[in-house]
């Protein structure tokens, strides 16, 4: 669909500045004025020669140190040196069209794919899919004796009203006194759809619409522009050949440029009619596998691209070529203020003040006589978007720019923003989290803060648990279990006594469990848990001799050779990772040795 204004009464025209010479190139006009054989490539002057009750307005612009696009009543040329042309308006009516085709649809069935600012695709097959089975329940019916490969029988109507649409003749090979096939009624249904579109587009914002309903988007969109103002085309599938066959294949989709030169160049034709008649292999031999192919199904109205559910913008660009050239940083800096100001303008209304989009790049692209230089930067992410931010880093790229020498005379000029990502909401600063002011002096009157309270836990259990017992994990057990760990408790004053008993109590419970057995002192555990509980009570108890061992021998010379001989068992007996020099863990403590 194309949303086009209609101005109603009067010849109307809008401009801009094109040439420093020639300041008065048209960019838009209306169906009035197109009556009167005024075309886009008309100057002022020729079109008001054609039509002396004309109409023109210049389009908004964008004026250094303001920060809004208006229409200006000056003489615009006069002002082209400070003047940026602006589109903002346009795109403003844009996006009301949009989101009004987007309310007249089902919720969740909204596939619309802009196109452009002006023109958008919209898939309507799970839509008409659903019309079809209410009117024709027949439909819901399994196929004929189960069989998916059954046609369908025809539909049960022999006329369908079309209403005020174009109707592309059928095929030569067609007549319309044909009964009407499926795909016939899917298209009238499709149309019906878009024809209350347009007429609520009109009845709200008052723009009228032109649009084509057919098979694909190739199709679709050579039909919207067939009859124009206010009218919508339809192509049924047996009329699409005929409606191809007396066009240029220069006004499809991707072949109006240097592809259809080459096309031109290669069979001396535009006549889709003509290029008809090219067999596969010569569009392959001289274009190429894919393109060749993909040149024979277009032409013969083939297009298999899909809408994809398309509508919010991926990049914004704010650009200006100077006529005449600039030769100063001074004046550079004027015109990034500029566009930063018509980006920032077009972020708001994109909601990054809400948090909704953002870009993360911004890129500045110089050109010059001769060479072009481009300068790229992220956006930071840990502060909200501001006009000020994009001319800061837009000023820095400039002088990087030219850093690099040979940069003036400048000819033009474009800064951008892409790679726009939706933002993240929700989420609480640190500030959230603290008290300010009066409330944190209350707080901390009511509630004076101890530090003790405050200290890690862990800390804590090492410093409650001082000496050699910190090597012991603490439990929380029943009274059963306590009692049972106070028959096995281990008292390191009287080390012997407890190894005694613990050894006691294991060979008390080997008829029960005898699963896991000590190495060193063929005690018997129930557990593997109790069995590494066990192994380090032997490492504590290793430990303790190792320090009295140190102490026997700083204190007592007949004693030494004992103490060596402890310090040698210990060190055997000790777990790699435990002195020897390396790094301590967290919990640990090097012993000294004398």
């Amino acid at each position: 669909m194309h949303s086009t204004p209609s101005v109603k009464w009067c010849v109307w025209v809008s401009m801009k500045n094109s040439h420093w010479q020639c300041s008065n190139g048209l960019i838009a006009v209306n169906y009035p004025a197109r009556k009167f054989g005024i075309g886009r490539h008309c100057t002022v002057t020729e079109a008001m020669k054609l039509c002396p009750n004309l109409i023109s307005q210049h389009v908004a612009t964008w004026k250094e140190g303001e920060e809004k696009w208006a229409y200006r009543d000056e003489d615009a040329a006069s002002h082209i040196a400070t003047h940026k042309v602006s589109l903002d308006p346009y795109r403003l009516q844009s996006r009301k069209i949009l989101a009004l085709i987007k309310q007249c649809l089902p919720a969740n069935m909204q596939k619309v794919e802009k196109a452009s600012i002006d023109e958008v695709f919209i898939d309507l097959s799970a839509q008409v899919h659903s019309i079809l089975l209410q009117r024709f329940s027949e439909l819901t019916n399994p196929p004929p004796y189960d069989d998916v490969t059954e046609k369908l029988p025809l539909p049960p109507i022999t006329a369908l009203d079309w209403q005020a649409d174009v109707l592309v003749d059928l095929d030569e090979a067609e007549t319309e006194f044909s009964s009407p096939d499926w795909d016939d009624v899917a298209i009238l249904i499709g149309s019906e759809i878009v024809r209350d579109i347009r007429a609520e587009v009109y009845r709200t914002l008052h723009y009228t619409c032109s649009a084509g309903i057919a098979r694909n988007k190739m199709l679709s969109k050579l039909g919207s522009g067939y009859e124009k103002p206010n009218k919508q085309t339809v192509i049924r599938n047996r009329a699409a050949q005929q409606f191809l066959s007396d066009m240029k294949f220069t006004k499809i989709r991707n072949l109006g440029g240097k592809l259809g030169d080459q096309v031109k160049s290669a069979f001396n034709t535009e006549s889709i009619t003509e290029l008809l008649r090219v067999p596969l292999e010569q569009l392959k031999h001289k274009l190429g596998q894919d393109t060749g192919l993909w040149l024979y199904d277009t032409i013969r109205g083939i297009d298999l691209s899909e809408v994809t559910s398309r509508t919010q913008i991926k990049s914004m660009l704010s650009a200006k070529s100077f006529q005449p050239s600039i030769f100063s940083m001074e004046q550079a800096v004027k015109w990034l203020r500029i566009f930063a100001a018509d980006i920032f303008s077009r972020l708001v209304e994109e909601g990054v003040l809400e948090n909704k989009r953002r870009p993360k790049t911004i890129h500045l692209h110089y050109r010059s006589a001769g060479q072009t230089r481009s300068k790229s930067s992220g956006i930071p992410l840990g502060k909200p978007i501001q006009e000020t931010v994009l001319f800061d880093l837009a000023k820095h790229m400039m002088v990087q720019i030219t850093n690099e020498g040979k940069v003036w005379p400048c000819a033009n000029l474009s800064l951008s923003v892409g790679g726009f990502e939706d933002g993240v909401t929700g989420n609480m600063g640190i500030g959230t989290f603290l008290l300010k002011g009066d409330e944190a002096k209350v707080t901390s009157r009511d509630s004076p803060l101890d530090l003790s309270s405050h200290e890690p836990q862990e800390k804590r259990m090492r410093t409650e648990s001082a000496g050699i017992q910190r090597f012991f994990p603490k439990k929380e057990a029943s009274t059963d279990d306590q009692e049972e760990d106070g028959k096995n408790a281990v008292n390191l004053n009287h080390p012997s006594e407890d190894v005694e008993r613990w050894i006691s109590n294991s060979r008390s419970r080997q008829g029960s469990a005898p699963d896991y057995m000590c190495s060193r002192c063929n005690a018997s555990l129930e557990s593997i848990e109790a069995l590494q509980h066990h192994n380090d009570w032997h490492m504590a108890k290793d430990l303790q001799d190792e320090e009295r061992g140190k102490s026997t021998f700083v204190g007592s010379k007949p004693a030494a050779q004992r103490g060596q001989s402890n310090a040698t068992v210990t060190s055997r007996k000790k777990p790699s990772g435990v002195g020897g020099g390396k790094k301590l863990e967290q919990g640990q403590s090097r012993l000294k040795f004398g």
